[in-house]
């Protein structure tokens, strides 16, 4: 099993490398997490790298137990007057272990998802290390979604991943990549295509209702 950190760390550097070149004008570009630009994304990459358990702790304190609140008031901390500032900020970052008080396995699912989140938008396509994407799918399929999982969202639900051989849950089926399934329960969308069945219906309800 290869080490969570050298995942990380090659997920740092491929986003750091993905990015070098991307015009400035670019760097507005609505993400695919809700509220932010591509730039902001990176600038919350740069702080959550940043940030050990002592760091977080302090951080939620001040932000009266509001992950959102939090989030923002790192993003303004760590987002640079330029795209090319906070890109220095985060290639600076890139062989930290630093982490908040939660499973390892979050450092990947941010590292993807993030990634997606500025990579789709931008129309760059990644080939992530299988190894990172199942293990990011695994944790956030068994994570409340109190805590940014979707374990309630996906209750009843199977997901049947068709390039490895991943099944989680059962009742109604969501069948497609690995990383696709990761990119939906995390509330992201997807490309027509990228996954069917008829868990989809009930995910989509579940996304409503929460």
């Amino acid at each position: 099993m290869t080490d969570v950190w050298e995942l990380v760390h090659e997920e740092r550097a491929a986003l750091a490398d993905d990015l070098r070149d991307v015009p400035d004008a670019l760097w507005d570009t609505p993400s695919f997490c809700p509220g932010w630009t591509v730039h902001d994304v990176l600038a919350h990459l740069v702080d959550t790298a940043r940030t050990g358990r002592t760091g977080f702790v302090v951080g939620m304190i001040r932000a009266r137990m509001d992950f959102d609140r939090q989030n923002a008031t790192g993003v303004a901390r760590e987002r640079g007057a330029s795209p090319g500032q906070t890109l220095r900020r985060f290639d600076a970052c890139r062989s930290l272990t630093r982490r908040p008080p939660a499973p390892l396995d979050t450092r990947l699912v941010e590292m993807v998802v993030h990634g997606e989140d500025i990579r789709r938008p931008l129309r760059i396509s990644r080939a992530y290390r299988p190894e990172a994407v199942h293990r990011a799918l695994a944790l956030q399929a068994r994570t409340s979604t109190s805590f940014g999982g979707a374990r309630e969202l996906i209750a009843g639900i199977r997901l049947s991943a068709t390039d490895a051989e991943i099944c989680l849950g059962d009742g109604p089926e969501i069948t497609g990549g690995a990383l696709a399934l990761l990119l939906a329960i995390s509330g992201r969308p997807v490309e027509p295509g990228e996954l069917d069945g008829p868990g989809l219906a009930e995910l989509v309800r579940a996304r409503g209702a929460a």
